[in-house]
């Protein structure tokens, strides 16, 4: 529930100072909250993992749309997405670094004794709840790949 009161918190101040753009990418996420809500069946409160994988949706999209956009030379309309998703970054944790990535990667690979590709599926599981939120799952996918390779 905090993460839906930073955003009305946030939403609020957007439309005191005019910020078309915050408030668009708010009202995003909050929609995509009550979606989620909803669909899981009334008033039942969504955990901080559920929350953390819309957000994520959210700024992947907003960059998938961006990254489109400037291939066609839409500059125009890249940017609004682009400033979207960093409002949305926002309600995030700090993503980890590569560095940091590699060395949970390695531990969980050594924990399980994986040792070749046909592990990957168990050792993305696992990283993948372990840094739920904290870091991008094409990172982690590429890291893996690397060490089990």
């Amino acid at each position: 529930m905090s993460l839906q009161n930073d955003i009305m918190a946030a939403m609020k101040t957007a439309m005191k100072e005019k910020d078309q753009v915050a408030l668009e990418a708010l009202r995003a996420v909050k929609s995509a909250i009550l979606l989620a809500k909803t669909s899981a069946g009334g008033n039942d409160e969504l955990s901080e993992e559920d929350e953390l994988k819309i957000l994520q949706k959210l700024v992947k999209q907003r960059k998938d749309s961006a990254a489109i956009y400037l291939e066609q030379d839409r500059k125009d309309l890249a940017l609004p997405e682009i400033d979207q998703a960093e409002v949305i970054s926002q309600f995030l944790p700090e993503a980890l670094s590569e560095e940091e990535i590699e060395k949970v990667v390695v531990m969980t690979i050594d924990h399980i004794g994986a040792e070749s590709m046909k592990d990957m599926g168990r050792v993305m599981g696992i990283v993948n709840k372990e840094l739920a939120g904290k870091a991008d799952g094409k990172t982690i996918s590429t890291i893996v790949k690397a060490k089990l390779s």
